[in-house]
């Protein structure tokens, strides 16, 4: 089993430094042959959609929609599952907010925070100062 950087999620979704690319869709050739399992979690999907925009000037329409076409290539599990679904354009809370939300959903927590948006959310609860 072998996780993914972001650092190597960015190269294989923008294809630069081309020498680093090839190196990281050779790896990930090699352990889709080989049977190996490939974990992404939620947090490297969250650092490459702010890379991606950032560094590459990728607006978040495209990086929502290459992260999305990755995590479900079939190539990749994701940590927690519902990183494909999180990253479906929202009205309301931000990307983050709602990866942080599904962890806690999945252990069987509340979210508690004090931002509007997040307690919008089904399940989340909104602290009042």
């Amino acid at each position: 089993m072998i996780g993914l950087d972001t650092s190597v999620v960015v190269r294989l979704l923008v294809g630069e430094p081309a020498k680093m690319a090839r190196a990281a869709l050779r790896r990930l050739e090699r352990a889709v042959e080989g049977g190996e399992q490939v974990l992404v979690s939620d947090v490297v999907v969250a650092e490459a959609y702010f890379a991606l925009q950032h560094h590459y000037g990728i607006s978040k329409t495209q990086a929502r929609a290459l992260l999305r076409q990755f995590v479900e290539s079939g190539v990749v599990e994701c940590d927690p599952p519902t990183v494909s679904t999180d990253l479906e354009p929202a009205s309301g809370a931000g990307l983050v907010d709602r990866f942080v939300h599904s962890r806690y959903r999945a252990l069987g927590a509340t979210t508690l925070t004090f931002e509007r948006k997040q307690a919008s959310l089904e399940g989340a609860t909104r602290l009042k100062s």
